[in-house]
C-alpha cells in the first residue's frame, strides 16, 4: 500500500470539475490530513485553496499511470454523462468512454498500489420493484430495462473489474450503488441534465405561468442530497477494512417525478402550473435503494430531507447558476 512520507494522505478525485466530483472537492478541501488532487478535462478547472489540479484525458493510458504515481486513494468520479434523451436516443456515449478510463484507473492503482479506489456505480442495472433494493438484488439473469442496457451492464462490468483487483489484495475497492443524486453543481441545462436539475431550470425560468415536464410523470424516483453521499464517502475511504464492499445508497423512499416538480416550485414561491408532454422521452422506472448496510456497517443514515434539499439546491442556483443564463 502506497503511502505519503508524512501522516497526510494524498487523495486524487476524477471528475473534479463534475456535479459528485466538485462537491467532493469541497468537502475533502477542507481537511488537514488530506493533500487533495483533481483532475478536470472538458471544464476548465475552479481556483481553489487546498486543491491542485491537473488537466488530463483518463483514456490516455499514460497519463493515467504518471497521475496515480504516489497516491493513496482514488475517488473515481469521472464519467461521461447526460440527459435521459441521449440516454434513449445515443445511448452509445455512456459505454465506450467509461469502460476505458475505468478499465485504465483500475489497472493503475493496482500497479502503484494505491491503498483505496471508490467507483460510483448506479441502480440502472436493477429492475423495477415495489420495495427498496438491498446490494443482493441484482439477478444477472434478468434483462435490464432497455433504456438501461448499454450503461447498465457497463457499471455492472466496472463492478465486477474493482471486485477482480480488490481480489489481487494490494488496494481495496468501494463500490457505491447511488439512487439519483440531487444538489449544488448539478448539471442545469436542459439539454444534458437529468430530471431535477432540469426540473429547477425550468420553474426558475419560466415566463408563462407553467412548466412543462416530459411524460406523465408517475414514475418515482429515490433522490438522495449530494452532501449525504459525500459523507458516505468520507466513512468508507476512512473506515473500510475489507478488499471490496458494494454500498447501496439512497434515501429509500420513491416520490412521483410530478411531486418533486410541485415541491420545487413550491420552494421557489412562484406561481406556477405544471403542464405534460406526453411525446417527449421519459423513462418509466421505479427502482428504491434499501441502505441498511451502510446504517449497519458506518452509522450512516441521509441527513438532508427532499425539501430542505430542494431549499438548499435553489439557493445555489440563485447565487451561482442565474448568471450564466440572462
Amino acid at each position: 500500500m502506497s503511502q505519503s512520507d508524512s501522516a497526510r494522505r494524498k487523495v486524487l478525485i476524477c471528475g473534479g470539475t463534475g456535479f459528485i466530483g466538485r462537491n467532493l472537492v469541497d468537502r475533502y478541501r477542507q481537511r488537514p490530513d488530506i493533500d487533495l488532487i483533481a483532475t478536470c478535462f472538458s471544464r476548465p478547472p475552479v481556483p481553489l485553496d487546498g486543491v491542485s489540479w491537473h488537466r488530463v484525458d483518463l483514456r490516455d493510458a499514460r497519463a493515467v499511470n504518471e497521475l496515480l504515481d504516489g497516491v493513496d486513494v482514488v475517488i473515481q468520479a469521472a464519467a461521461a454523462t447526460s440527459g435521459v434523451r441521449d440516454t434513449i436516443q445515443r445511448p452509445h456515449i455512456h459505454v465506450t468512454d467509461n469502460a476505458i478510463m475505468n478499465s485504465l484507473l483500475l489497472r493503475a492503482a493496482f500497479d502503484r498500489g494505491v491503498g483505496n479506489f471508490v467507483f460510483f456505480s448506479c441502480s440502472n442495472m436493477l429492475s423495477d420493484a415495489e420495495e427498496p433494493q438491498d446490494e443482493n438484488a441484482w439477478n444477472p439473469a434478468i434483462p435490464i430495462n432497455q433504456r438501461y442496457f448499454g450503461i447498465g451492464w457497463t457499471k455492472a462490468y466496472i463492478e465486477k473489474m474493482c471486485e477482480f483487483f480488490a481480489g489481487q489484495g494490494r488496494t481495496r475497492h468501494t463500490v457505491i450503488r447511488h439512487s439519483n443524486i440531487y444538489g449544488p453543481h448539478d448539471k442545469f441545462d436542459l439539454e444534458r441534465s437529468h430530471m431535477f436539475g432540469a426540473t429547477v431550470t425550468k420553474v426558475m425560468t419560466a415566463t408563462e405561468g407553467f412548466i412543462t415536464l416530459w411524460g406523465s410523470g408517475e414514475e418515482l424516483r429515490d433522490l438522495l442530497y449530494v452532501d449525504d453521499l459525500a459523507d458516505l464517502v468520507e466513512m468508507a475511504v476512512d473506515r473500510q477494512t475489507t478488499p471490496f464492499d458494494l454500498l447501496h445508497i439512497g434515501a429509500g423512499t420513491g416520490i412521483p417525478v410530478v411531486e418533486v416538480a410541485r415541491r420545487i416550485i413550491l420552494a421557489s414561491g412562484r406561481p406556477l402550473d405544471i403542464r405534460h408532454d406526453l411525446g417527449k422521452p421519459s423513462i418509466k422506472s421505479n427502482v428504491l435503494l434499501d441502505s441498511s448496510y451502510a446504517r449497519r456497517l458506518y452509522g450512516w443514515v441521509p441527513r438532508i430531507s427532499l425539501d430542505e434539499g430542494i431549499k438548499r439546491t435553489i439557493f445555489w442556483w440563485r447565487q451561482n447558476y442565474a448568471a450564466k443564463i440572462q
